[in-house]
């Protein structure tokens, strides 16, 4: 009878193989727990997406823009020249990745539209005051990411309605701007990049009731100048597939769901870089560079804060 050779069990050595793997688990978790307080910046980003709520902000954002204000363009196409109406069918064919029957429906939606436009201009007055909750929706993310008590509506009013038009014209001849007018994209993009910090420089300006001084608020415009560039370019390699593929398995409704996906991914961009923006406009030494934060407003504020 032979003696079997003795070593440690199988089973001990997959237990002790389990036990160092959780040890380092644990170890990494208390590391990332641990990252905030030994890297102030990243503590201070953290504190500030968890205050705006990054995710909820972005999808309400993204609702809004697709309950609201792509019906508004839609009005505003049907009672503008054809050529802004081409424009429109341009640019949903670009940023929302709409070919084929999609974009035919697109196209005789606003041919009707036009032919019919007897629901009037009380009609198309609701339609674009109703898609200034989008207006409103984008002032609350400002508000928070500078935490600034809600500006007065009576003082508001009209900056929402004048920042909408704007968002508007920016959004049809944003595909135009890509293509650098027909001179490429190496103008394109360098032109998009401008273009978009500053809108989202005198939007966070203007919506704000410039209750925050132009210089701190350059470094969330520049962030959302980079995430347009990105999403742009992300956008018309992703979408045109996916937006095929899920009408190809959902019909019209896989232009909704497509759709409204990609304006979530684009909001929470945009939401992201507003709120990192106060973070690196508060950290040493570009707050001194840019100054003090806040500017003269008298009566900007109504009671309550958000």
């Amino acid at each position: 009878m032979t003696d079997r050779p003795t070593g440690p069990p199988t089973g001990g050595r997959r237990g002790g193989r389990t036990a160092r793997l959780r040890e380092r688990g644990a170890g990494a978790a208390r590391y990332a727990r641990g990252l905030p307080d030994q890297v102030p910046l990243v503590g201070r980003a953290v504190r500030q997406l968890v205050r705006v709520n990054l995710l909820d902000c972005a999808t309400r954002l993204a609702a809004q823009a697709f309950l609201s204000a792509l019906p508004a363009l839609f009005v505003v196409a049907v009672f503008a020249p054809v050529s802004f109406r081409d424009h429109v069918v341009h640019s949903l064919h670009n940023e929302l990745g709409i070919r084929g029957a999609a974009e035919q429906s697109v196209e005789q939606v606003l041919a009707n539209g036009r032919g019919e436009a007897g629901f009037g201009a009380l009609g198309a007055l609701f339609t674009v005051l109703s898609a200034t909750t989008l207006s409103r929706a984008i002032q609350r993310v400002c508000e928070r990411c500078w935490e600034l008590p809600r500006a007065a509506a009576r003082l508001a009013a009209w900056r929402w309605l004048v920042w909408l038009l704007v968002w508007l014209v920016w959004l049809v001849f944003q595909a135009p701007l890509w293509d650098g007018f027909g001179a490429g994209r190496w103008l394109g993009l360098p032109m998009t990049f401008a273009g978009s910090t500053a809108l989202w420089w005198w939007t966070q300006h203007l919506l704000l009731g410039a209750r925050v001084r132009w210089p701190p608020l350059l470094p969330g415009a520049l962030l959302c100048g980079v995430a347009v560039v990105g999403l742009g370019v992300a956008g018309r390699i992703y979408l045109p597939r996916a937006m095929a593929h899920s009408v190809a398995r959902f019909g019209t409704y896989g232009v909704v769901f497509t759709g409204l996906s990609w304006l979530i991914a684009t909001f929470t961009g945009y939401t992201l870089a507003l709120a990192l923006g106060r973070v690196l406009a508060e950290e040493e030494p570009l707050a001194r560079l840019l100054g003090p934060e806040r500017g003269e407003a008298p009566n900007a504020a109504g009671p309550g804060t958000q």
